[in-house]
């Protein structure tokens, strides 16, 4: 690419052939309308009357979701602005768990009223400015609103619970699945100075197709998705007394080449017979600590198999590192490498360890700990799909639990406390000077989306429904929200719609620095990889999922025609 010298003189390359450049205006409105495309996709999933969508990979895999950070995962976006709406997407999920969808719509709507800004001559550097002192007035007048509560007040938990849950394909069974994230996350939760930490990894959720979502159980303890490894073994323990053990119960292979001479039948037997002692040496620690139980994270040996089975020792073998660690923390036992460790005051006890066939397969279930620190989510349903997304469900739900207990601080659902927030800005607003004040309205009214999307999404009239809301707050009742299932304005107290504060926060924070970094953008230069074809003979703009014009959504790629 050559840019003439000022003088009419030689073209001084600057830019590989081949490489593209998209400038100003240009390159502003193509990331804009990428990132609008992205929010315009998500927006109909939002709220308890969104819908799901039905995504198709490469290998014909389908997914149905209405998990905002789902389904940008699966469709796999090209476009590199509206890769940075993927990615507060995936950081809303992994902060807080929940308000994916939210963030994605706000931080559309923010572009989409920055562009009518823009095309009045409003600089992108001000409205930049604007969007981040309102983003940080919303989350102090979020953040003010706020009611506080207890940390372990199990009713507040549950109606938080169950409200992650209410736009979910598992509404109906929400008060079931509720009771039972409260009691896991209650049950994994340290008690710290300043309240509560919870580390989520300590509840397991295994799922498996089968029954339905009423048959989702929690236990105390752990399961395990593999089988007793011998035949003869007790296929049940009551009282266990559990043995973990991260090292193979195997004769180990030297690591350097070793030759044995074995020149008759005698020596072969001799060699074998101090193999067996050896193995059987290692059986006989475990036996000798009082264990009856065995969990080994490696292989075990045929012979040892046997001893432990001779010796009525439940065992099961190749378990995961991280399952080996939360049965340590369920049971109360230590993880041991070498056998010559193990004594009585390590081992872990359970009331009782089975195994039970599930559907097709037999697990291993630890199941009644005393304190358990760890402890499992079985969830089951009609189909694969359904118990792909229940386990979604409950992840989102869980995370808000968490996000209660360790920022005991709630606002309303239903879209009232971005009403709210947008109305106090509209009047701070007016106190500012200079452009800015636009850009503070402007990000005002992308915060009405949300009640708006809530309300379109259920069939009501998006307009009335908002005005209605808007008139009932000024009259001074904050918690009045949309109740997307009846359909009507009403407060948000008498249907038990509360969301923590902190996704409300991060909502926000991530919706508006996406927005920001997105507006910032004035060129957009795209070089082709030299490894590729020579210059010129690639179309498009190399590496960057056919930016410039975007006809439709041409820059989005990734979401190939559904041949159903």
């Amino acid at each position: 690419m050559s840019m003439q010298n000022a003088q009419g003189g030689i073209p001084v390359i600057i830019l590989k052939d081949g490489a593209q450049q998209t400038k100003g205006r240009d390159a502003q409105k193509n990331n804009i309308t990428a990132a609008k495309l992205i929010a315009e996709i998500i927006h109909t999933s939002l709220g308890p009357r969104g819908m799901d969508k039905m995504l198709v990979d490469s290998l014909g895999d389908v997914t149905i979701t209405n998990d905002g950070a789902t389904i940008l995962k699966e469709i796999d976006v090209q476009h590199p602005a509206a890769k940075m709406l993927v990615e507060i997407a995936k950081a809303t999920d992994n902060e807080v768990g929940d308000g994916t969808t939210s963030a994605v719509v706000l931080a559309g709507a923010l572009l989409d009223n920055a562009e009518s800004l823009i095309l009045q001559e409003v600089h992108p550097t001000i409205i930049v400015d604007g969007y981040r002192k309102a983003a940080q007035k919303t989350k102090e007048l979020l953040t003010k609103i706020a009611d506080k509560v207890a940390p372990t007040d199990k009713e507040i938990l549950d109606k938080i619970a169950r409200t992650a849950m209410q736009t979910k394909l598992v509404r109906k069974d929400s008060s079931n699945l509720s009771e039972l994230v409260v009691k896991a996350v209650l049950a994994v939760a340290e008690k710290t100075e300043d309240g509560y930490t919870i580390d989520i990894d300590d509840i397991k959720v295994e799922k498996k197709a089968g029954g339905s979502i009423k048959d989702t159980y929690l236990t105390k303890g752990i399961i395990l998705d593999k089988e007793v490894v011998h035949s003869g073994m007790p296929k049940k323990i009551v009282n266990a007394k559990i043995a973990l053990v991260n090292s193979a119960l195997e004769i180990d292979k030297t690591e350097f080449d070793a030759k044995i001479n074995i020149s008759n039948p005698q020596q072969m037997k001799s060699f074998l017979d101090e193999e067996n002692k050896m193995i059987k040496n290692m059986v006989d620690k475990v036996v000798a600590s009082g264990a009856n139980v065995l969990v080994c994270q490696k292989g075990i040996d045929d012979i040892a198999q046997h001893y432990l089975a001779k010796a009525g020792i439940l065992t099961v073998r190749r378990v995961k590192e991280s399952d080996l660690s939360k049965l340590a923390k369920a049971t109360g036992a230590r993880m041991v490498t070498n056998l010559d460790d193990l004594f009585e005051k390590d081992l872990g006890s359970a009331e009782n360890v089975e195994e039970r066939k599930i559907e097709t397969d037999r697990w291993v279930f630890v199941e009644g700990c005393k304190h358990p620190k760890a402890v499992t989510i079985l969830v089951r349903g009609g189909s694969q799909r359904v118990v792909d997304e229940v386990e979604r469900s409950v992840h989102d739900s869980l995370m808000v639990v968490k996000d209660v207990m360790e920022n005991p601080l709630i606002v309303a659902g239903g879209g009232a406390p971005e009403t709210y927030a947008a109305t106090k800005l509209r009047e701070w607003a007016k106190t500012l000077e200079g452009r800015e004040q636009l850009a503070v309205e402007k990000f005002a009214d992308s915060l009405e989306v949300i009640p708006l999307t809530l309300a379109e999404n259920a069939g009501m009239d998006p307009i009335d429904t908002l005005t209605s809301l808007r008139s009932k707050q000024l009259k001074g009742s904050k918690w009045t929200g949309i109740d997307v299932m009846k359909g009507v304005v009403a407060s948000m107290h008498s249907t038990d719609i509360f969301e923590p504060l902190s996704v409300k926060i991060q909502i926000v924070s991530s919706a508006s620095e996406a927005a920001c970094m997105i507006l910032r953008i004035d060129d957009v230069i795209a070089i082709v990889k030299s490894s590729g074809p020579p210059p010129g003979a690639e179309g498009g703009m190399g590496g960057m999922g056919g930016m410039p014009g975007m006809g439709g959504m041409g820059g989005m790629g990734g979401m190939p025609p559904m041949d159903m």
